[in-house]
């Protein structure tokens, strides 16, 4: 395991190393070998707060939410500022220090696990990508961080660590919808937004590419690529989910019969309705209704 930097801690800082024999329980445990939190901490104005690793050999992944701080990882060097998060594999040699006129504050967590290459990889971890990515300053994020590190005060106790390790890989796949989230916020080309509310109030209605690219001044072309990279639907893709996703709330709560909840989503056909719902839920609107009622 990478051991952490002494900083001085100061008395609102954390700063935990999972124990080696829990290290070893969480290894071998079926609920947390594929990703367990090894250290983790909260590091508030880090003044003179620096770690070089030239071995590494655990994943660390550190959350700047105030001040910004330098990073150099491989053949990369970089700042870090607010709402971005650096994430540092397993193997890659490292340095990074907080800033001298206005250091960072930051949450951080090490982890290791048979598939923490994966977790890096779903958040964007590919050769020639640098590390850092932006998912703002999120409430929520910070929320998971705070819960992750309440396993320090447990007293070592199993259950609170297998916990702890679910929480992390919440933690893992929560920071990357935020960072899909926050690319949708940053783009460019239009407000993803703006669309999906469209594609809501039309929920009930037909609804073409062409309307959808118009309402973000696109071609249709490179509207439906920039959706896709920033949803991983094409945009008919997603606006038929939508609908399905309506039908249920309609076959769930609602005394429509299977035509009314085709005719309130726009389809004339029950039948072509219904081999839409059965292709995309995996079962007739029929069978949906009785199995939520049953």
């Amino acid at each position: 395991m990478s051991a952490p930097s002494q900083w001085p801690l100061p008395e609102n800082g954390i700063r935990f190393l999972t124990p080696t024999f829990m290290r070893n329980k969480l290894a071998r445990h079926p609920l947390t070998r594929e990703c367990y939190p090894t250290a983790m901490g909260f590091y508030p104005s880090a003044d003179l707060h620096r770690m070089q690793r030239l071995r590494h050999d655990d994943n660390l992944l550190i959350y700047c939410v105030e001040g910004q701080g330098h990073a150099t990882a491989g053949n990369w060097h970089g700042l870090i500022g607010p709402g971005q998060v650096l994430l540092l594999p397993q193997g890659v040699a490292h340095a990074y220090e907080a800033d001298g006129a206005d250091p960072w504050t930051i949450y951080w967590v090490h982890f290791q696990g048979s598939s923490t290459a994966v977790f890096n990889q779903y958040l964007g971890d590919r050769e020639g990508v640098p590390p850092v990515t932006q998912t703002g300053i999120s409430p929520q994020l910070v929320a998971h961080f705070r819960g992750l590190m309440a396993v320090h005060r447990t007293g070592y106790n199993t259950r609170a660590f297998i916990n702890a390790a679910n929480q992390l890989r919440h933690l893992l796949t929560h920071i990357a919808l935020e960072i899909r989230q926050a690319r949708a916020n940053n783009s460019e080309s239009f407000h993803l937004e703006e669309v999906q509310s469209l594609m809501l109030e039309h929920i009930g209605q037909p609804l073409n590419l062409d309307t959808l690219a118009a309402a973000a001044k696109l071609s249709k072309f490179h509207f439906s690529n920039k959706y896709k990279a920033l949803t991983g639907y094409s945009p008919m893709k997603h606006f038929l989910n939508m609908k399905m996703e309506h039908a249920c709330h309609l076959l769930d709560t609602s005394q429509l019969s299977i035509k009314g909840v085709a005719a309130a989503l726009g389809y004339d056909d029950q039948l072509y309705f219904s081999r839409q719902f059965s292709k995309t839920v995996g079962m007739s609107p029929r069978t949906y209704r009785r199995s939520v009622r049953s």
